[in-house]
């Protein structure tokens, strides 16, 4: 059976919109469906830095602003021995002398007339206190209030548009929530006014201690595994609302060190302290 020419030239034709046909229906599915067909760069990196952002991240930036380095020069009572003492007699050859030295803890601002919260025995003994912000702002400090036995101390300063940090409830933790640290661990090493985070959890809540030498008296403590080393003292812990839930005040080490076990002092108890100073 022979097709003429006429039939060869229909066919061919056909055969072209069937092409043109498919094409296009194709090329609509392809707008439909464009995450399909092929990658846009811009929404892939997006993607990723929002998955860094998280509710920790948020937190930090909440806070931060308003946490302070506590610089702090204390004088020093010591007895210098006389190089002819020997013995017994060095009691009498020994000869008392002022020094001073300086440390360094951390604070939070809790009151944007300029009221900051820190430990007592940060400030305790002090003869100057400056206090650094994160924007690099200095402020010299005066204590407004001091209770040595729960250690809490009040400090005021002078300034305007100062950042101020939420006080949260302590009493409405749970043990394996997340819990947030900031303070300025070894700032003077480092000459820098931003302040350290570690994060770890509540790892348990109402820890109570027994009177120690140095007479603060402990009760009632959050106990935390985010890292709270030398300096950190003072500064707030945070829950991931950004709240300030706790003051960081010390930890258990037997060589100075962060172990994972460190203690707050509830912020309720914090504010009870303040309305009494």
């Amino acid at each position: 059976m022979r097709i003429g020419c006429f039939g060869i030239i229909a066919i061919i034709l056909l055969n072209a919109g069937i092409t043109l046909a498919l094409i296009n229906h194709f090329n609509g599915n392809q707008a439909s469906f464009p995450g399909m067909f092929s990658t846009n760069k811009s929404t892939v990196n997006k993607s990723v830095s929002t998955s860094r952002e998280n509710a920790i991240t948020n937190a930090v930036s909440i806070v931060e602003p308003a946490v302070v380095s506590i610089n702090v020069i204390k004088t020093e009572i010591v007895r210098a021995r006389t190089p002819f003492g020997f013995g017994f007699f060095d009691f009498f050859e020994s000869t008392p002398m002022r020094r001073q030295v300086q440390s360094i803890g951390s604070g939070v601002i809790y009151d944007k007339t300029g009221y900051i919260i820190t430990n007592a025995h940060v400030v305790s003994g002090a003869t100057q206190i400056k206090v650094v912000l994160p924007d690099k702002r200095e402020f010299d400090a005066q204590i407004a209030g001091i209770d040595h036995i729960h250690d809490i101390a009040k400090l005021k300063i002078q300034g305007n548009n100062l950042p101020e940090a939420k006080l949260g409830d302590s009493q409405d933790l749970i043990i394996g929530e997340w819990s947030i640290a900031l303070g300025n661990p070894y700032g003077f090493l480092m000459n820098d006014s931003k302040p350290s985070v570690s994060v770890g959890v509540i790892s348990a809540l109402n820890r109570s201690f027994a009177p120690r030498e140095d007479k603060h008296d402990y009760k009632a403590m959050i106990q935390t595994d985010a890292a709270v080393n030398p300096g950190n003292s003072g500064g707030p812990l945070v829950n991931v609302n950004g709240e300030v839930i706790g003051i960081n005040t010390f930890i258990f080490s037997e060589n100075g060190g962060n172990i994972g076990i460190g203690f707050a002092i509830p912020v309720n108890s914090v504010k009870a302290i303040l309305n009494q100073l």
